[in-house]
């Protein structure tokens, strides 16, 4: 009995050592090769903020695909390269006329920069390429295309070097368009827009390309450079007002009221234009028309039943741009 007594402690003892320290489960065991971090392209910069509304105009943000080396992304490199052969005609838009420049040479610019984004990603710009928001590009009323500029934020002092490719923005408070690119690195993506300062940069001046050879002043104009322009403009003025009375569209035949938005001699001009005032007015029912004839490519709005009509959608896209469009009856 007292061997048996004796017996019973030591089985319990071994009952509870065994119970005490369970066997581990296989996946916490530590492999002999540790695990491959995931590829950098999974890998999403938190700087930007994925948000609707807000500072994105227009909700024209990044989109869901954003690459991790923003940061990287090298500024355009300024070479000599020829000028487009359509893209720097004199255009009209909203009633406005622009001379494009059809040389390189000074310029300094100061106001309100904008930027572009997916909504635009992979259209056609004035240049005749694909839109890259993920580039150093930019879009300019006047400047030659192709030409490069250094922009810089008048606030942080933050600057990048652009090549020119597009047309716009057609707003009376903004003097350049931005890729997202670009203005990411200038650090404004966020609020929409920003202050900044423009200048020329002429490849051929100087073999350091990163600064702008920009002087104070610009030269002067000689007054037959002056007449040619002013020749230009009437010479699109004529052209339009033929191609009224010989449109050969079929989208002009309809009757109505019709607002032009734009009138251009080269096709690449007017799409890049009909894109932008589509993200300007996205309010607009009806929908923004390229049109040829005579040669001529007019961005027309319509048709409205009436003039009276016609007035009031003129008068809003005049408070929203700042610039009001012409009419067209037929």
């Amino acid at each position: 009995m007292k061997h048996v007594q004796s017996i019973v402690p030591l089985m319990l003892l071994f009952l509870a050592a065994c119970g005490g320290q369970p066997p581990r489960p296989v996946d916490s065991v530590k492999p002999a090769v540790e695990p491959l971090p995931p590829p950098a392209s999974q890998v999403r910069k938190p700087a930007v903020t994925q948000k609707r509304g807000g500072g994105y105009y227009k909700d024209d943000g990044p989109g869901d695909d954003i690459p991790d080396n923003l940061d990287d992304i090298p500024d355009a490199q300024p070479r000599s390269e020829p000028l487009h052969r359509f893209a720097n005609k004199p255009y009209i838009v909203l009633g406005k006329s622009y001379v494009p420049e059809t040389s390189l040479k000074p310029f300094r610019q100061r106001g309100i920069a904008s930027w572009y984004g997916k909504k635009f990603h992979g259209q056609k710009t004035s240049i005749g390429d694909p839109y890259d928001m993920f580039s150093m590009t930019a879009a300019h009323p006047t400047l030659a295309i192709p030409s490069y500029v250094r922009v810089s934020n008048v606030s942080s002092g933050k600057s990048v070097i652009v090549r020119v490719t597009d047309r716009g923005p057609f707003h009376a408070d903004r003097i350049i368009d931005l890729s997202y690119a670009a203005a990411y690195r200038l650090g404004y993506v966020n609020n929409g827009s920003t202050q900044v300062e423009i200048e020329a940069i002429l490849p051929g001046d100087a073999t350091q390309v990163s600064y702008a050879q920009v002087k104070p002043l610009a030269l002067p104009v000689k007054s037959s450079t002056l007449i040619a322009e002013r020749d230009e403009i009437e010479i699109l003025t004529t052209q339009l007002a033929v191609s009224e009375t010989a449109a050969s569209s079929p989208a002009l035949i309809q009757k109505g009221v019709f607002l032009q938005l734009g009138a251009f001699s080269n096709a690449d001009n007017a799409e890049s234009l009909r894109s932008h005032l589509a993200r300007e007015l996205d309010w607009l029912n009806e929908g923004i028309q390229v049109n040829v004839g005579a040669g001529m490519y007019r961005v027309h709005l319509g048709p409205y039943a009436s003039r009276p009509d016609a007035e009031k959608i003129a008068e809003k896209i005049r408070l929203a741009l700042g610039y009001k469009p012409t009419f067209i009856t037929r």
